[in-house]
C-alpha cells in the first residue's frame, strides 16, 4: 500500500433520510444478543439490526456464522437502498456525530481512517481480539461490501479542531434522533471543500490516533483490505477498502464508566477466611451504602449482604508499568487470582463483567439472587491510562473500559 495517503479522508457516506432515521438507527451489533435483537425488531422492518445481526430474520436454530446469515445481511442492506430509505451522498464528505446523554455531550468526526496507519500502529491498539469475533466481522464486511459498524477512535485534544467542530455543530443537524434509552444522536454533513481540506490536513499532522472501542472491526477491515489488495492486479492504495469507518472524538470528551466484576463462588473459602486473606494486601472497611470508588486504588466489595471499601496498600501500585498499575490489573493480581483462583479472565466461566451503566444495584442483584457469590466495583480506567498503555505497545486486561454513550449503527456506513 502507498505510504503517502492521509491518516483520514472524507467519503461518500450511506445514511438514512432524516425522516427514516429514528426507525433505522439501532444499538451496536455487539450490545444485544440474538434473542434481544429479535425481540427489539418486532414490528420494526427498517431497524439496522436486520443488517448488523441478520440472523434475526432466519430460523432460531441457524448458526449465526452460517454463510446464509451474511448473504441475508447483504440482501437487507440492498433492500433499504432500493427502497430509498438509505441513500449515498453524491460526493465525499466528513460528518459530525454528536451524542448527548444527560448532561454529558461529545461531538466527533465521522471519517474513514487509513488501514496502512492501522498496520503501522499509528492508529494504536490496547486490546487483543478473539479469532471467532474477528472472522465474523471479516465475513460481514466482505459479503455486504460495506463497513456498517464504526470504530470508536480518539485523539489528544487539538484546539484548532475543537473550534471548527464547535462552529460547524452550531447549526441545525441534518439528522437528530432520541433513542429509547434517552441518548440523543445528531449528525451534521460537512461538504465545504475548505473545511474538508482543513480537517484532513490537521489530522494528518497528528502523531497518532487511539482505538477506544472497535478492535475487532478495525482488525477485520485490515484483513479485508489485505485480501482485496492481493486479488487486485491494479491496486493503487486509493480504493475504498484501504480505509475503515471511524468516529473520532477528542480525548477530553470521552466518558469511561466503571467495568465491574462478579464471581460465582469464593473458591472454597468462607467469608471470614476470604477477608483474612484480603487483609494481606488491602485495608478493609465495612460500609452502610454501596461503594462507588472515588479514586484509583480503591475498590468496592459486596459479600453476604454487606458492602466493604477496599484500599490496596500503596506500596503495591507500580510506578512505571502502565498495565500493572491499572485498577483492573491490581484487582486481578492481588485478589482475583491468588484468593479466588481466577487465572484467565477471558475463559474462566466463574467470572462475569458488568458495565457501569447498569449501576451498583445490578451487582447487588447478581449476588442476592445467589447467581454470584461476590461482586467488586472499580474506579473507571482513565483515558490517560489507556493512551499510556497503547503508547507503550502493551495490551490492557479484558473488560478494562466501558464507554458511554454508545454510537448507533446505521447513522453512516462506508460502501466498498
Amino acid at each position: 500500500m502507498l505510504n503517502n495517503m492521509s491518516l483520514i479522508r472524507p467519503f461518500a457516506g450511506l445514511r438514512p433520510l432524516s425522516k427514516y432515521a429514528k426507525e433505522v438507527l439501532a444499538p451496536p451489533y455487539d450490545v444485544l444478543n440474538t434473542a434481544e435483537a429479535r425481540q427489539r425488531t418486532q414490528g420494526c422492518p427498517l431497524s439496522f439490526l436486520h443488517i448488523s445481526k441478520p440472523e434475526i430474520d432466519l430460523p432460531p436454530e441457524i448458526d449465526p456464522y452460517d454463510e446464509v446469515v451474511y448473504t441475508r445481511g447483504a440482501f437487507n442492506l440492498q433492500h433499504l437502498i432500493k427502497q430509498g430509505i438509505l441513500q449515498q451522498d453524491a460526493q465525499p464528505c466528513y460528518y459530525l456525530y454528536g451524542l448527548t446523554m444527560g448532561t454529558h455531550q461529545q461531538v466527533g468526526l465521522v471519517a474513514v481512517a487509513n488501514v496502512t496507519d492501522y498496520n503501522s500502529n499509528r492508529i494504536r491498539k490496547h486490546e487483543l481480539t478473539r479469532p471467532d469475533k474477528e472472522d465474523d466481522r471479516v465475513r460481514h464486511i466482505d459479503v455486504l461490501n460495506a463497513q456498517t459498524g464504526p470504530v470508536f477512535l480518539t485523539y489528544k485534544q487539538e484546539p484548532q479542531i475543537d473550534e471548527l467542530v464547535k462552529t460547524l455543530s452550531a447549526k441545525s443537524p441534518d439528522i437528530e434522533v432520541t433513542a429509547t434509552d434517552g441518548v440523543v444522536h445528531r449528525l451534521w454533513v460537512i461538504n465545504n471543500q475548505g473545511h474538508l481540506e482543513t480537517l484532513t490536513r490537521t489530522f494528518d499532522q497528528m502523531d497518532c490516533l487511539y482505538i477506544a472501542d472497535g478492535h475487532h472491526r478495525s482488525a477485520a477491515a485490515a484483513r479485508v483490505a489485505a485480501l482485496r489488495q492481493a486479488n487486485n492486479l491494479h491496486h493503487t492504495g486509493e480504493e475504498a477498502y484501504n480505509y475503515f469507518l471511524s468516529v473520532i472524538f477528542p480525548d477530553h470528551q470521552m466518558q469511561i464508566l466503571d467495568y465491574n466484576r462478579v464471581v460465582r463462588d469464593l473458591n472454597r473459602l468462607s467469608p471470614s477466611e476470604l477477608q483474612a486473606r484480603l487483609a494481606r494486601h488491602f485495608d478493609l472497611h465495612p460500609c452502610q451504602q454501596p461503594v462507588k470508588p472515588r479514586q484509583s486504588g480503591e475498590f468496592g466489595m459486596y459479600l453476604a449482604g454487606q458492602w466493604y471499601q477496599l484500599n490496596i496498600h500503596a506500596d503495591l501500585i507500580p510506578k512505571t508499568d502502565p498495565v500493572a498499575s491499572l485498577d483492573v490489573s491490581l484487582l486481578t493480581t492481588y485478589l482475583l487470582t491468588p484468593v479466588l483462583g481466577i487465572d484467565d479472565l477471558r475463559r474462566d466461566k466463574r467470572i462475569d463483567f458488568v458495565g457501569g451503566i447498569r449501576g451498583l444495584s445490578e451487582l447487588e442483584k447478581r449476588v442476592q439472587s445467589n447467581e454470584m457469590a461476590i461482586a467488586f466495583s472499580l474506579y473507571p480506567t482513565r483515558m490517560k491510562a489507556l493512551m499510556a498503555v497503547a503508547d507503550a505497545g502493551q495490551i490492557m486486561p479484558p473488560k478494562s473500559t466501558w464507554f458511554e454513550p454508545k454510537l448507533a449503527d446505521g447513522m453512516v456506513s462506508h460502501l466498498l
